[in-house]
């Protein structure tokens, strides 16, 4: 690519790899768009944490990998027709997520009620992480009604959602930030 700009999707159409143009739009479109999002605030948390004062040199592997793997299913996305073609994430990614997952809840507190997203700065944008994770399954969701896909996508991003939750649980204990419950009958004027 010789430039950035090539004007091709200027009439809100685009390309999928294998050259079939879709609008921009389209559902497929759309779910390798979350992805996209997803990588992005992931990257975003990624940033933050490793600019802070405290190393978290442990969660930057992982998101190495994770940022690897959302690649890998968004280029799966963008090439209907060339399943198993190119990187897929599999079950041997979801259960290393699982391992993360129970890695790291097993120096957590039990939780006790629902928890407002936010804390620190890093676990803030990590609980961003895990909403758009849920966005961008959900779209892969919608994708899979239409289209067949890959069935470990839907289980790699709802092991991603969680794991990004108790990602955001350990960097705000790890800055001493407490987590703010939430209860019903609390709040709403009340």
């Amino acid at each position: 690519m010789t430039r950035i700009y090539t004007r091709t999707g200027d009439a809100g159409e685009t390309g999928l790899i294998g050259g079939r143009r879709v609008p921009k739009d389209d559902l497929r479109v759309e779910a390798y768009g979350a992805l996209d999002e997803l990588n992005s605030a992931v990257g975003a948390a990624r940033a933050v944490l490793g600019s802070g004062a405290k190393s978290h040199a442990d969660l930057d592997a992982a998101f190495d990998q994770i940022q690897r793997d959302l690649f890998a299913l968004g280029a799966e996305i963008a090439a209907p027709g060339r399943e198993g073609q190119g990187p897929r994430v599999g079950a041997t990614d979801v259960e290393a997520l699982e391992r993360l997952i129970d890695h790291f809840d097993a120096a957590l507190p039990e939780l006790r009620a629902f928890i407002l997203p936010g804390g620190s700065p890093g676990g803030a944008l990590l609980h961003v992480a895990r909403t758009v994770a849920r966005r961008a399954e959900r779209r892969a969701v919608t994708l899979s009604r239409t289209e067949p896909l890959n069935p470990e996508m839907l289980r790699y991003l709802n092991r991603l959602a969680d794991l990004l939750f108790v990602l955001a649980r350990t960097v705000n204990a790890r800055a001493g930030v407490g987590e703010a419950e939430w209860r019903p009958g609390k709040g709403a004027g009340r």
